[in-house]
Order: structure tokens, then C-alpha cells, then sequence
């Protein structure tokens, strides 16, 4: 298996570390057959890739092998995030037959593996629906502890509930002032009509500057630096 080198990764402050290491028991919790877990979002720029790839990196610290999936097939960015300087095969070449070994990279960071999406492809939602998508994930359960599945904003596109028809769980990342109650519930009940359990939601970008220094510490994080580090959706 080939590695690649992850660069750029921002350090998580202290407040941010205890909230990934919650949502990462809270999802240890959920069972031992919750394995395979996708993470979506209502719109663009929630900040669901960076907490996707933050979950992959909390459960390899924990000792997990873990394996980062990233299904946004319209509009990765973890390439660019992480400055990955050297040509991967990507999820795209390989349900498309373009390639017939499984897009999975070893990375520098002990117990974290990567499945990148690869060139934006005509029609993603009918790549996802393949049985080769459904084949690539059942063989990540097998040999990993934990598959996180970065996908479209569901609020946009029907992509990740294609996608959650193979997942154990699915988390919805819901951005603190920027949707609507209303819409948030919308997208739940799309959710919920693949069959496919929902784990929790996630607000992000939360101002909890009225809790003291706490949190204004944690709100910080999840404001100001969690925007500023790069669009997220």
C-alpha cells in the first residue's frame, strides 16, 4: 500500500480535542456493528469535511485503524487542504473501472487511511449507487475499525442518502445560525427515509460566548478559526 504524506494539519485546541473525544465515545457507545458512519451536511461551508476528517483522525489517535472515505464527489477539498503534492487514485477512478485496486492510501499518521474522491465525474449519485461502491465499503468493515464517510451536503444533493443506504449511521452537522430549524428537520426526514440509523447531529460554529471562558474558548474554535481555516461543506 502506498502512503502519502498529510501536510497542514491544524492542531486542535484543548476545548476542540474533548468535543471530538465525546462524539467519538458517543459513537463507540452507539455498538459494536456501527462501523461504517457517514457524515452530511443541510448546505455548503458547515464545516462537515473538517469534522469527517477530525472524527477519522480522534478515532486513529484512540487506536482505531481508521479509513477516511471522501464521497463529496462534487466538491472535494481535501487534496488542496492538505497540500497532497504527488497523483492518487481517487474513488472516481475506481468505480468507474478506471482502475481496479482499491483507492486506499496509508498516511503518515499512525492508524489514519485515506480514500480521496478523485476528478468530479459526470453523474456522482449514480457512481454511489454502484455495487462496487457497496462492495469497496463492505471490504473498508472488514479490514478497518471504523469507515468515515465524508459526503454532499444532503440539503443540496441526493447523494448522501444514496450513500447512507451502506452506512451503520449517519451524523448530520448542522451550523449554528446559518439554517433554519425548518430546513435542518427537512433534511432529517430525507435521512430518515433510507432506513439508515441516525447517529445524532453535530452544531457547529456554535457562539457560546455567554458561557463563561469556556466558552468563549470553545465557541472561538468553532467560529472564527473553524471559518477561517478554509470552506468546509
Amino acid at each position: 500500500m502506498e502512503t502519502i504524506t498529510m501536510n497542514k494539519l491544524v492542531k486542535l485546541d484543548y476545548f476542540a480535542n474533548e468535543a471530538f473525544k465525546k462524539l467519538r465515545t458517543n459513537i463507540q457507545f452507539s455498538g459494536a456493528d456501527v462501523k461504517v458512519i457517514g457524515i452530511t451536511s443541510c448546505i455548503a461551508n458547515e464545516g462537515k469535511s473538517s469534522l469527517a476528517f477530525n472524527l477519522a483522525l480522534s478515532m486513529a489517535v484512540a487506536g482505531k485503524r481508521t479509513v477516511y472515505v471522501d464521497a463529496d464527489l462534487r466538491k472535494s477539498v481535501t487534496i488542496g487542504r492538505f497540500r497532497i503534492n504527488k497523483a492518487v487514485s481517487g474513488l472516481t477512478h475506481y468505480l468507474s473501472g478506471i482502475t481496479k485496486e482499491e483507492p486506499v492510501y496509508q498516511t503518515n499518521i499512525n492508524n489514519l487511511y485515506m480514500v480521496f474522491s478523485g476528478p468530479v465525474p459526470p453523474d456522482p449519485s449514480e457512481l454511489l449507487a454502484t455495487t462496487r461502491f457497496k462492495e469497496l465499503l463492505q471490504n473498508l468493515r472488514r479490514d478497518y475499525d471504523y469507515v468515515i464517510v465524508d459526503n454532499s451536503p444532503l440539503g443540496l444533493v441526493i447523494d448522501a442518502a444514496v450513500v447512507a443506504n451502506v452506512c451503520d449511521g449517519m451524523i448530520l452537522v448542522v451550523s449554528s445560525g446559518e439554517i433554519s430549524y425548518k430546513f435542518a428537520q427537512s433534511v432529517k426526514a430525507q435521512l430518515e427515509k433510507t432506513g439508515c440509523r441516525i447517529l445524532g447531529a453535530v452544531i457547529n460554529k456554535a457562539d457560546m460566548s455567554k458561557n463563561g471562558n469556556y466558552g468563549r474558548y470553545y465557541g472561538k474554535y468553532y467560529g472564527h478559526n473553524e471559518h477561517a481555516s478554509g470552506g468546509k461543506h
